[in-house]
């Protein structure tokens, strides 16, 4: 059985640019911003947008 294109891991792809961002990804943003401190919840973290 053949696999789907859109399942194919291709390195040559033009790589899309995600919208969505993983938790531990949002927090990075919010520490280089200033927004987050260590020992803050994780939970309700404000929107950030990807760089």
């Amino acid at each position: 059985m053949s696999q789907h294109q859109s399942l194919k891991g291709g390195s040559s792809k033009i790589q899309a640019k995600r919208n969505v961002m993983k938790r531990f990804e949002r927090i990075e943003v919010l520490k280089k911003q200033g927004r987050f401190k260590d020992g803050q919840r994780v939970f309700g973290l404000p929107k950030t947008k990807p760089e």
